[in-house]
């Protein structure tokens, strides 16, 4: 019995590490099914958010509904910044220009993280003080359980508003063809701003609920979160938020079994060589066409 004990735990463990990486993926799927632009800066925006926080609590000691809301107005106006700089300019250009220039914003973003906090590592308050739920011989933490709740109200959320708003018909409606919604009357700059917005404030969230759990912050977060994120979106498929949820997961899951069977040093490694294995077969649900 102990193997499969292992492999149900070690699954439980994905699951939980998985849950976060869909809540990335959701904000990474929103920009990129909208502009069809990759943002390298949305990692380090979130970094920016959660270092935000983290000062706060350093100079006040605020509670952590406080600290919550200052992540995610702090991500929102990086998300306003990097939108306005390198989108905006390059909406109707190469998607390479828009994607450098993020690049460039993610330099700025991370060096006044730094500037702001230039310890490598700072203590965040849990955002659970208990121990993980025992089912027989397994567990899981209260805290993955929040995240995973949240990334699917994030899901439900997004296609209610994607599917019953009139400002989900207009987004759609930029999806299949900016130019005929630009002759039609909507203000296709405007919806991609709110879009940046809503992604932004969703990856403040993220950012917060990580480094709660964690109970740290370094500025590692930026490129893990832009890492694991975009990883998470390629492997549910581009543009499709039920994909992003599902490609969080299974990326969790992906990490989790690997370590065990083979080895942390081995763990990137099987997600990234699967990632690589899928884009060459190129199975149907990895276009790059909306699956809102």
């Amino acid at each position: 019995m102990a193997p499969v004990v292992d492999f149900l735990q070690n699954s439980l463990d994905g699951l939980s590490a998985g849950a976060a990486y869909a809540l990335l993926a959701v904000g990474f799927t929103l920009i990129f099914g909208v502009l069809r632009r990759a943002n390298l800066s949305y990692g380090p925006a979130i970094m920016l958010g959660a270092y935000a926080a983290t000062w706060l609590f350093l100079q006040t000691g605020a509670g952590l509904l406080v600290l919550f809301a200052v992540a995610v107005l702090a991500t929102v106006l990086a998300g306003t910044y990097v939108e306005r700089l390198c989108f905006a300019p390059h909406r109707k250009g190469a998607a390479a220009a828009a994607m450098v220039a993020s690049f460039a914003i993610w330099m700025q973003l991370e060096e006044l993280a730094t500037l702001l906090l230039p310890r490598h590592l700072y203590a965040f308050p849990a955002l659970y003080e208990g121990g993980p739920l025992t089912f027989g011989p397994f567990f899981v933490r209260v805290e993955s359980l929040l995240i995973l709740l949240a990334a699917v109200a994030v899901c439900v959320a997004g296609w209610k508003v994607l599917y019953a708003t009139r400002f989900g018909i207009a987004v759609r409606a930029v999806i299949d063809d900016p130019r005929a919604a630009e002759l039609s009357g909507i203000d296709v700059g405007a919806v991609s701003l709110r879009i940046f917005a809503v992604a932004s404030a969703i990856g403040g969230a993220t950012g917060f609920l990580i480094v709660a759990s964690h109970e740290q912050v370094t500025p590692m977060l930026g490129m893990w979160s832009t890492l694991k994120g975009m990883l998470a979106m390629m492997l549910g498929g581009l543009g499709s938020l039920p994909g992003a949820i599902a490609g969080g997961l299974a990326l969790g899951l992906i990490e989790a079994h690997s370590q065990w069977y083979f080895g942390p040093q081995f763990r990137d490694f099987i997600a990234y060589l699967l990632l690589f294995v899928l884009l060459a077969a190129r199975p149907p649900w990895m276009n790059t066409r909306s699956a809102y």
